[in-house]
């Protein structure tokens, strides 16, 4: 269940999540400003793991490839604020207010602890989801700038994160690859990433790699797919999310082809030997 303060935009939205859990492969185009509310979230983003619950607060970047993971906690389900801060909003608002000049822009999920601001503005945003109409562009705006100056006064490097309008440069192609081949994403978006355009991407990776993007993703995958299976002790339906599939059947069917047996067989021998 989602709620909007402006449905045309949904940049403002209460959101409520009733099922045991939901997994999802995002890259954000908007850094999204979040307060859980209820239950908890499990954000990966390359090696990193990190674990949120009710009350807290926490920024997430944009052009980030990360797995999301929401969950209920103690019977409740998940709910938390979302408040998107579009590129245009912050080209805008910085236009008029100045960036700090800071450095350091991090790609990870900034966290905050609890502040009489951050308590304050969304205890003042909840009772606007309760409106039957939208909320007026003028106070929608007055929000969402509420929203960033509370976060320029409390964390002095915000402007590197939120201030920061460049597209992605070219990077190491080999290096990001490795770390994010289990995100399912297309390959536009990983092109993108590592600031290629989709040809020079896989004119670039074959001289890597000598395999299509496509032909090496789905080799590393079930090569991961197979050591979580084998030596985690994993089941292939815990499994093949986690490693970039879309639907178990067409994991087991790869699987097969690329080792000769199916995923539930490693289950079953190890079910053997016990």
């Amino acid at each position: 269940m989602e709620k909007e303060l402006r449905n045309t935009s949904a940049e403002v939205v209460l959101s409520c999540l009733s099922e045991r859990y939901l997994r999802n492969e995002v890259m954000l185009d908007d850094h999204c400003f979040v307060r859980i509310i209820s239950g908890q979230v499990k954000i990966i983003q390359s090696n990193t793991i990190r674990l949120f619950g009710p009350g807290d607060t926490i920024l997430f970047p944009r052009r980030q490839l990360s797995t999301v993971i929401q969950y209920p906690k103690d019977d409740q389900a998940y709910k938390c604020v979302l408040i998107m801060f579009k590129n245009d909003r912050l080209k805008d608002y910085y236009s008029d207010n100045p960036a700090s000049k800071t450095t350091g822009r991090s790609s990870e999920v900034k966290s905050y602890d609890k502040h009489p601001l951050l308590e304050s503005y969304f205890a003042s945003l909840l009772p606007y989801f309760d409106l039957q109409d939208e909320l007026p562009e003028k106070l929608l705006v007055i929000k969402i700038e509420e929203a960033l100056t509370i976060l320029r006064t409390i964390d002095e490097s915000v402007d590197a994160f939120l201030a920061d309008f460049s597209e992605p440069g070219k990077i190491d192609l080999a290096g990001f690859m490795e770390q994010n081949y289990m995100f399912n994403m297309p390959l536009d978006k990983f092109s993108y990433l590592t600031g290629r355009s989709l040809t020079t991407f896989k004119r670039d990776f074959n001289k890597i790699y000598g395999a299509t993007p496509q032909r090496w993703l789905t080799k590393t995958r079930l090569k991961l797919a197979h050591h979580l299976l084998s030596e985690g002790k994993q089941k292939p339906v815990d499994v093949y999310r986690e490693v970039g599939f879309e639907n178990l059947s067409h994991f087991s069917y790869a699987f097969k082809k690329e080792f000769g047996y199916a995923p539930k067989e490693i289950v079953e021998a190890d079910e053997m030997v016990k």
